[in-house]
């Protein structure tokens, strides 16, 4: 196991500390200890992993975050009303860019962090390391069975409801393990590149194809009554799509200097809420209440066609950023200290190979349990985005300040911040379990294991 040792900074609990001023200094001049990297020493390694550079590591979190989450604003909107949906828009990702701010000072301050499980057992040991593990892995998991059944949406789509849905869905699983063949996060980043790109296109092709058409019936309201369990239910979906900081401890850890991820991290959010706002309202303004969940279904047959395909990429590579993250975690945990990630060999190779095949079997079989993209999004960001988004940023923070939090103005208003933070994690959490799992109920349009049309 990693050592935990750190260097007291700004009231952070300092189990180990010693005396000694001038032997502090020398700590923090000298280069992080190899013990507290992830991938250890690399110069003679047959696979390397710390390649990135910002700009890699931030295509890589806007393909991975700015995907389904996008899909499902524009629904959003007509459901709540206009002015209190680009509120939320604008305002989650605000809150979300702090968030993910704090995570890369967590990091900085425990270099050995490479998941949310290693975070975990920062804060409460191997208690802490064990709860957390299940929860990013069931994020994860989640999170790629809805990339799994919008594959099988687009299919229906394209096909005309060609074949079994099942089929389609067993074909977006094969696609989605070969592209997570890849150990390093750099190979990947070129498919995000791709992804990027993608999900730009056809939001673009959407939002033309809605103004010129206009298929909705002229009304959008600026406010709109609705029930708890629709109102709640479009928060979730907002959060959803900010939810890519699970994955941002497993970026920084490839990043080549660490220390540039805010700039990544800038790159994410000033595209995610530019984007969010302008999508999610031009859409809702030509297709009104009507609008789809997700969104691309929301033009004419053919323009409906070509944005699917367009969006093919982004759908595909999306969820296979999100599931090379969690494989990476489960393998980094297996092999940690080993030479085996290192080594282009059976054992290497074979166990990634291994963890990749169960781990898109297991989403395949979310994906065909839960087959209703808005119902699937809200449980999980009411399960784990609601916690690792928001949530828990708030709880790093405070402990690494724990004992400072009002010794300043300064600190008293970010203790605030933070506290709020966490107050907003566990307020999505409660309230978005009980309107997804009310949803999900309700819902009998759809069923599990079908080969119906889902488009």
């Amino acid at each position: 196991m990693a050592s935990l040792d750190t260097k007291d900074i700004e009231g952070v609990p300092n189990w180990n500390a010693t005396d000694s001023t001038e032997k502090q200094l020398e700590d923090e001049k000298a280069p992080p200890s190899l013990e507290n990297d992830p991938f250890g020493a690399e110069e003679i390694a047959e696979v390397k992993y710390k390649t990135l550079d910002w700009w890699q590591s931030g295509i890589l979190m806007i393909a991975e975050t700015v995907s389904l989450g996008v899909l499902s604003l524009p629904a959003t909107v007509a459901s709540i009303g206009f002015a209190p949906a680009i509120v939320l828009i604008i305002g989650l990702g605000i809150v979300a860019t702090y968030s993910g701010y704090v995570i890369g000072q967590f990091k900085t301050r425990y270099p050995h962090i490479h998941s949310m499980a290693d975070a975990g057992e920062v804060l409460m040991g191997p208690v802490g390391r064990n709860i957390f593990e299940v929860a990013q892995l069931l994020f994860f998991l989640f999170a790629t069975g809805s990339h799994l059944l919008t594959f099988t949406v687009m299919m229906n789509t394209l096909t005309d409801h060609g074949t079994c849905s099942i089929v389609f869905g067993v074909m977006g699983l094969v696609l989605s393990l070969i592209f997570s063949l890849p150990r390093t996060m750099k190979n990947v980043s070129w498919l995000a590149l791709i992804s990027f790109i993608s999900i730009f296109t056809a939001m673009m092709i959407t939002m033309i194809g809605v103004a010129i058409q206009r298929p909705g019936d002229g009304v959008t309201e600026v406010t709109r009554k609705t029930s708890f369990v629709n109102g709640f239910t479009a928060v979730t979906n907002i959060a959803f799509a900010y939810c890519g900081h699970p994955a941002f401890f497993g970026f920084i850890s490839e990043m080549k200097d660490p220390r540039d991820f805010p700039k990544s991290l800038c790159m994410l959010q000033g595209f995610e809420i530019v984007m969010y706002t302008i999508v999610s309202a031009v859409i809702y303004r030509y297709a009104g209440q009507n609008v789809t969940s997700p969104a691309l279904g929301s033009t004419g047959p053919i323009l409906r066609k070509v944005s699917y395909g367009i969006a093919m990429p982004t759908i595909v590579i999306a969820g296979v950023v999100l599931g090379h993250v969690a494989i990476k975690n489960v393998y980094v945990r297996l092999f940690r200290h080993t030479d085996i990630m290192h080594r282009r060999d059976f054992r290497g190779i074979g166990a990634w190979v291994g963890l990749a095949t169960a781990f898109w079997v297991i989403a395949w079989v979310i994906a065909e349990a839960i087959p209703v993209f808005s119902n699937l999004l809200s449980l999980v960001s009411a399960l784990f985005a609601s916690w690792f988004s928001f949530g828990l940023p708030g709880i790093f923070w405070l402990y690494m300040y724990w004992g400072n939090y009002f010794t300043s103005t300064k600190k008293t208003l970010l203790t605030l911040a933070n506290v709020g933070l966490v107050l907003i994690g566990g307020t999505i959490c409660v309230c978005g379990l009980w309107v997804s799992g009310v949803a999900i109920h309700n819902d009998g349009s759809k069923s599990s294991f079908s080969c119906a049309n889902n488009a």
